[in-house]
């Protein structure tokens, strides 16, 4: 398993060059080879297909594999050589200096990621100055997850001050990161201190983060296997539809969900499994007016008493006499 994002990033492009001398090689061979199971070696296969010598998506690398041999049906096209249009060189330049400038970025690989820009700035000519007068300044996500990246290359702890959506609160705690992986968004997966149970936390919900000095000592896990999503609700877990106005939306993007239609007031009705429906009950309250529980019928009534109950309680406040 690679340590973190460069090294998996490190692994795929040994990989092409490995895959390219080897046409036809086994599974089982190429995963002892690099060191991982050969779930992680499918894994990483999936993505390959993707990559390509065009950012236009064209030229993409045919790569496959029947489960026993891989095999590479145009490695040809990958060894003519690259010509990048203005746009591509620009796009590269901007990327590179931009990967460069980030906190937590290993000395070697900034030295490496600059050398080569240097060579592509050499090539690009004239695009190379236009490249120049352009930045990209990366969101809080990308300064978070170069923390949780070096914290994971030096071993160390991470104090994180963490946004729940189903608590609607903010939580301290130290945690002790294992990995960082993407479905969907960008993940850290930890082993949190406060609650002494492996975590795990999406990078664009970390409010605040800092590296501590402490060693980093997770204890012994098997890493769950994530190929078929971050959550994987049980088909035996109640069915929970919610239908949400406009305003509401916003549960689709933080609740894992197995539908999500569209309705014609600019809303949707979002159906989800989850082995404890109660838990949605909170998420109705926040909602108010831009959301109701269609079914089950029983956490439906659930959440009409728990918000004709919140409403009382606010009507039995007294009134502040403004009197003197």
């Amino acid at each position: 398993m690679a340590a973190n994002a460069i090294d998996q990033t490190r692994r795929m492009l040994s990989l092409v060059t490995y895959l390219r001398e080897r046409p036809g090689a086994h599974v089982a061979d190429v995963a002892r080879a690099f060191g991982i199971t050969e779930d992680e070696l499918i894994s990483d296969l999936d993505v390959l297909p993707m990559c390509g010598t065009s950012f236009r998506g064209g030229d993409l690398l045919d790569i496959d594999t029947d489960g026993d041999r891989i095999w590479w049906h145009n490695p040809d096209d990958v060894a003519a050589p690259l010509r990048l249009a203005a746009d591509e060189a620009t796009a590269l330049l901007v990327a590179a200096r931009a990967v460069s400038t980030l906190p937590g970025l290993r000395e070697g690989d900034r030295q490496a990621l600059l050398r080569a820009t240097a060579k592509l700035e050499a090539a690009a000519g004239e695009a190379a100055g236009a490249s120049s007068r352009l930045s990209v300044t990366f969101e809080s996500e990308g300064g978070v997850f170069a923390e949780v990246d070096r914290a994971i290359s030096e071993r160390r702890r991470l104090w994180v001050k963490y946004y729940s959506p189903a608590r609607d609160e903010l939580t301290e705690r130290e945690v002790d990161p294992i990995r960082l992986f993407a479905v969907g968004h960008t993940y850290m997966e930890a082993w949190c201190r406060l609650s002494e149970a492996r975590r795990t936390f999406r990078l664009d919900r970390v409010a605040e983060i800092r590296l501590l000095d402490e060693v980093s000592a997770p204890p012994e896990l098997e890493l769950r296997d994530l190929s078929e999503g971050l959550v994987q609700p049980s088909a035996e877990d109640p069915e929970v539809v919610v239908e949400v106005g406009p305003g509401g939306r916003w549960v689709a993007e933080y609740y894992p969900h197995d539908s999500a239609e569209e309705l014609p007031d600019g809303g949707l009705r979002i159906s989800l499994r989850t082995p404890d429906p109660a838990s949605l009950r909170r998420l109705a309250l926040r909602l108010g007016q831009d959301g109701r529980i269609v079914t089950p019928h029983d956490l439906a009534d659930s959440a009409r008493r728990a918000a004709t109950e919140a409403l009382a309680g606010y009507e039995d406040q007294p009134t502040p006499d403004h009197r003197s």
